[in-house]
């Protein structure tokens, strides 16, 4: 199912993102302009019903503030030298690879608040871009990740305990003086695991919203 960038009606203009309804049936929606957002947001649900969504969530207008809060993202950077070294090996995710590494991403994301589900496309464009890999220490699996420029865009450890060698091999592809990550503060172990390191909150990038 594709997404919609634009979707307007009488009351505004929103995104929907419509992509996990065949696979979680869950929708999500940017409220992007409106003067009655309540209208708007009551005609972007009833779309998202009709294409099968069980569960929605929102983002973009102080109106949803009424709603339960689902997830308030913060980006949390750390200088890259600050982070330590790790004996760790990185393995590009390659075309004999890619769905192994997506089967392992939805499986250890699939209860982190706002975290999409990864489709096949999803894993072709990951592959285009380059910037997946697996994490191995002495032939054993500690997780996976993506990362590129200065961002760590991916964390998911496959083994108790080992979040920060994750963390520290992806960062050291990193040239930038300053790693940048993005997390949802309902994530709160991932939270901790980035505290720990050195990882501050420097500015909150949005909050998402219960609406179905």
């Amino acid at each position: 199912m594709k997404d919609i960038p634009v979707f307007t009606s009488e009351y505004g203009v929103a995104s929907l993102f419509l992509r996990e309804i065949p696979y979680r049936g869950r929708a999500h929606i940017k409220l992007q302009s409106t003067q009655d957002p309540a209208l708007l947001l009551n005609d972007c649900i009833d779309f998202c019903r009709a294409c099968g969504a069980t569960w929605a969530d929102a983002s973009g207008h102080d109106y949803l503030e009424s709603y339960p809060r689902l997830a308030t993202l913060v980006e949390m950077t750390a200088p890259r030298e600050a982070l330590g070294e790790t004996d760790a090996c990185l393995f590009p995710v390659t075309e004999e690879t890619v769905d192994a590494w997506r089967d392992i991403y939805n499986d250890r994301m699939k209860d982190v608040p706002n975290c999409a589900f990864m489709d096949s496309r999803d894993g072709r464009e990951m592959r285009t871009l380059g910037d997946g890999y697996f994490i191995h220490r002495d032939g054993r699996l500690l997780g996976i990740g993506r990362a590129s420029g200065d961002r760590i865009d991916t964390v998911a450890a496959v083994e108790k305990g080992a979040g920060q060698t994750v963390v520290r091999a992806l960062a050291s592809l990193l040239q930038a003086d300053a790693v940048k990550l993005l997390v949802a503060l309902e994530n709160e172990k991932a939270v901790r695991l980035y505290k720990s390191m050195g990882f501050l909150p420097v500015r909150q990038l949005g909050c998402w919203y219960r609406v179905l």
